[in-house]
């Protein structure tokens, strides 16, 4: 972990609702590993407290990038961001998407909406193409879909209104291919995105008694582990405890993962 004033390099459009922001991190970048994230102060927002959390959407050399959407005030004034200007950056911090995969394994990524960053970071660090399902309510919230395919993963799209892909959750795309292939293939899943999403795969993981890393989001205060803002019930060594999602996740696996109605 470090703490870095990161340069930006570049920020650009992704549609109309997200953007990629770049910055230049030579300490933080080379650290970072898929499924980690970072925590970013800006200059502006001087009377903002807390820093607020982003997933890293890719590496290349010293710059690293992510993917948000205008959602709040703060990424709001994330937008503001030009070439050159400062950001206060923690990381890289948390766990990873473990990459040793076992020799019969398909890595099987499920993404929603802009979930889908930290798993295009992992696709490029796999040695092994798998299939990736993106799902999100429209066509502007499918994201990444032909960067995927260009490293050579398999794209199955699913849309809430039908506008693009199959229409339904992405869980509808998925149990179709798991009913077609599951016989024959021993998928392990990656995901990230919404918490009834990432139940949804993890349940379908348990029953096939197969592999789920989940990337688990939350509420973030210090993103250290130091003020237990993030605390998610989780069944270690067949006991139940809290584990802190910032330090001690975010990535968990789905057998250890209790979810609470």
């Amino acid at each position: 972990m470090r703490i870095e004033n990161g340069t930006v390099v570049d920020h650009d459009a992704m549609g109309p609702d997200y953007r990629v922001l770049t910055l230049k991190l030579p300490e933080v970048a080379p650290l970072a590993k898929p499924g980690q994230f970072i925590h970013l102060r800006l200059a502006q927002l001087h009377d903002a407290v807390l820093r607020r959390p982003f997933s890293i959407y890719r590496i290349d050399g010293t710059h690293l990038s992510i993917l948000y959407k205008t959602v709040g005030r703060g990424t709001a004034s994330m937008q503001n961001l030009r070439l050159n200007d400062s950001a206060s950056v923690v990381g890289p911090l948390g766990n990873g998407f473990p990459l040793n995969l076992a020799g019969s394994v398909t890595p099987i990524l499920v993404a929603g909406g802009y979930g889908v960053a930290p798993l295009y970071f992992l696709a490029r660090e796999m040695t092994r193409h798998g299939v990736l399902f993106i799902g999100g309510a429209k066509a502007a919230d499918i994201l990444l879909a032909d960067e995927f395919r260009a490293l050579g993963w398999d794209v199955q799209v699913a849309t809430d209104d039908g506008s693009l892909g199959v229409k339904g959750l992405v869980t509808v795309a998925l149990d179709a291919w798991l009913q077609a292939s599951a016989s024959h293939t021993q998928p392990e899943f990656f995901a990230c995105g919404p918490n009834g999403m990432l139940k949804a795969v993890g349940d379908r993981a348990i029953r096939g008694n197969w592999k789920a890393w989940l990337s688990l989001d939350r509420h973030m205060g210090c993103g250290v582990g130091a003020c237990l803002a993030c605390v998610q019930k989780v069944r270690l060594s067949g006991q139940e405890t809290l584990a802190r999602v910032c330090k001690d996740g975010p990535i968990f696996e789905a057998r250890d993962v209790i979810w609470e109605d």
